[in-house]
């Protein structure tokens, strides 16, 4: 190992032409296995495919191999794409294509296993199969880029995800990696590489949109004895994972992207700012700093450029509002996480009063490859004013779900019929919510939208961090943004009055409109129609005079819920209906004396004994003393339960 650590420093990293020798790459191709002369497995291994059990699986996978004493190897390999083919085993038989197969939980391995290497492949698992010119193709077996999910996709950032072992430093460097961040140190200026990024038109990935290049300047430029880099991997949207997958699949080329960053910046120390119980990703991160260390990319004197560097982890408190910048750095210097008055922006008086850059993940894994190929490269991606790719986390009712990257000008509507393959079950579309929670919802008149931060924003559409939350038809609005509503209040941290009172008073009047009237001649319906007039009223203050952007954007999921789903409020507050029946204030239920055979099970289950009768007989439900909770429909096993 030591060998190829040399050998990867003296022939890859510090040569100077572009162009490696034949004999570099060959050694480089065995690195990457792209001719292995035993069959290699390659394992899912990020928190989706944890969660879907594929810690057994490897334990399966590994006991296979040692029992029957095959001459094979195991690699754990970060998140292709997916959620729903977790666990994702690939199988490569040497001078064969590779093989993918999904869902492959512990009792099915040593089926396929033995399927694949007697050559009787099980099709009911079967994804697809890669490979490149002089491999053997799989009769009959469709290729994994002619799969909807990833034909209709840009994987430029993604390029690296569930390719290689993210914990090797070797093979990272053998994939091209390091080789930008150690010509940018040793050959360029740092107004350089500013010019470089700015001239390529990258924008800011967490929704802003703000020139990267430009913002780099900014803090160059500002005279001060030390700078700062940090990476706001402090992800925290419900329905957001798009930070957390790369991080696990592709720690190296984000910290190359964070090294060129402090770099440019003139700066000697870079943070990572990651989230609170995102251990797998951060103990990954930690252990490719380490790794960067000892090939000496970090340090002193870097390959003997004159540039020092240092990049630490810091983990997040767990609040949400620590992920805006001026919090962010409040918690840093030690402070309560409690946003500033901007100006001065960070760039100028930032961490520690020192200029500092905040750039998210996205935005930074975005770098190495411009610094690669050069801004032309990134310009010929995308739309003029939005050039690159995008990247989102779909979640929600899609058939399809995982982590995605399009390119800018792409529709919308092809990340939902295409790449999501529509709504699961045969439901009806109703709505995406764009950009977390503080999003706003899409409709069917906005699905031809293309993803771009201007013609987004000029229908008043914010892109967020990447948040693509899929709705359909069975969901309740109001129930929804109350739930949003609720996180934001949580959330605040309550320095500001208008975010401190307005999330509390917005919520307040949302769930007066889910809870059912205890009288209905006290006016109360005048009384809830009324609040809800209000909310467009708080909302304007909120987004005018809130100190920070958690305040000015937490009316958007209900503004825009309201201007596309008046008429769901209406019946809520009018009608005391729910029409996806969601709000256990609003729900009724009874019991249908034909069906019900007097088994007991609702009222020895209801939590407020709101179920009367004798055995064997039919039972009634006390209408006044029931919650609405919907557990007597759940357990009910003859179907006498009805709600309406």
């Amino acid at each position: 190992m030591e060998d190829l650590k040399s050998f990867l420093i003296e022939k890859v990293l510090l040569f100077e032409s572009d162009t490696l020798s034949s004999d570099t790459e060959k050694v480089l191709g065995q690195v990457r296995r792209e001719k292995p002369a035993q069959p290699v497995v390659y394992l899912s291994s990020g928190t989706s495919s944890l969660i879907a059990g594929s810690a057994r699986t490897y334990s399966a996978i590994e006991n296979y191999i040692s029992e029957n004493a095959l001459e094979a190897k195991l690699i754990s390999v970060g998140c292709t794409g997916p959620a729903n083919f977790e666990p994702l085993v690939c199988v490569h038989i040497p001078g064969k294509n590779k093989l993918f197969f999904r869902n492959i939980t512990e009792e099915k391995v040593e089926p396929l296993l033995n399927g694949v290497f007697h050559n009787d492949i099980n099709e009911d698992d079967l994804a697809g199969q890669t490979g490149t010119k002089g491999f053997e193709l799989w009769p009959g077996i469709p290729f994994m880029d002619e799969h909807p999910f990833f034909s209709n996709q840009k994987r430029v950032v993604l390029g690296n995800c569930g390719c290689y072992d993210p914990e090797s430093i070797e093979e990272y460097i053998a994939r091209g990696g390091y080789r930008s961040y150690v010509k940018a140190i040793r050959h360029y200026t740092y107004d350089e590489v500013c010019d470089i990024i700015e001239k390529s038109g990258l924008r800011g990935r967490s929704g802003g949109g703000y020139l990267t290049g430009l913002k780099w300047k900014h803090a160059l430029n500002t005279n001060a004895n030390a700078r700062y880099l940090i990476c706001n991997a402090k992800e925290s949207d419900p329905g957001a994972f798009t930070d957390r997958t790369i991080l696990e699949s592709d720690p190296h080329r984000l910290l190359e992207g964070i090294a060129i960053g402090a770099y440019a910046i003139g700066a000697s120390n870079a943070i990572i700012f990651i989230r609170s119980g995102s251990d797998h990703a951060r103990n990954r991160l930690q252990r490719a700093i380490d790794s960067a260390r000892e090939f000496g990319l970090f340090g002193h004197d870097i390959f003997s450029s004159g540039y020092n560097l240092d990049i630490v982890i810091k983990k997040e408190p767990g609040a949400f509002v620590c992920g805006e910048e001026t919090a962010l750095i409040n918690t840093l210097e030690g402070k309560r996480g409690m946003p500033q008055l901007k100006p001065p922006y960070p760039t100028t008086a930032g961490l520690f009063g020192k200029p500092t850059v905040i750039n998210n993940v996205e935005t930074l894994m975005n770098v190495p490859l411009i610094m690669q190929n050069g801004p032309e490269w990134f310009r010929s991606l995308g739309t003029e004013n939005s050039p690159g790719t995008k990247v989102f986390a779909v979640a929600g009712k899609g058939r399809m779900s995982g982590v995605v990257e399009v390119e800018m000008g792409t529709s919308i509507r092809t990340i939902l019929e295409d790449i999501a393959d529509g709504i699961r079950e045969g439901k009806d579309f109703k709505a995406i919510q764009l950009g977390g929670a503080s999003g706003s919802f899409i409709t069917s008149e906005h699905l031809d939208l293309t993803i771009d931060f201007d013609e987004l924003r000029e229908n008043g559409i914010g892109m967020g961090a990447g948040g693509f939350v899929i709705i359909d038809e069975n969901t309740c609005m109001v129930d929804l943004v109350r739930y949003y509503m609720e996180f934001i209040r949580n959330e605040s941290c309550g320095k500001c009055i208008p975010c401190r009172e307005g999330t509390g008073r917005m919520l307040e009047i949302l769930e007066s409109v889910i809870r059912k009237p205890l009288n209905e001649e006290s006016g109360t319906t005048l009384e809830r129609f009324k609040g809800v007039m209000q909310l467009e009223t708080i909302a304007s203050v909120m987004k005018d005079t809130s100190l920070c952007g958690l305040g000015q954007t937490a009316p958007n999921p209900f503004m825009s819920a309201l201007k596309n789903f008046r008429d769901e409020f209406e019946e809520h507050i009018f009608d005391r209906k729910c029409r996806a029946n969601i709000c256990r204030g609003l729900r009724s239920f009874s019991i249908d004396v034909e069906k019900c055979t007097g088994c007991t099970a609702c009222a020895s289950k209801c939590p407020v004994n709101a179920i009367y009768g004798t055995r064997l007989q039919p039972f009634f439900i006390v209408e006044d003393k029931c919650i609405g909770c919907g557990i007597c429909f759940d357990i009910c096993k003859f179907s006498a339960i009805t709600v309406k």
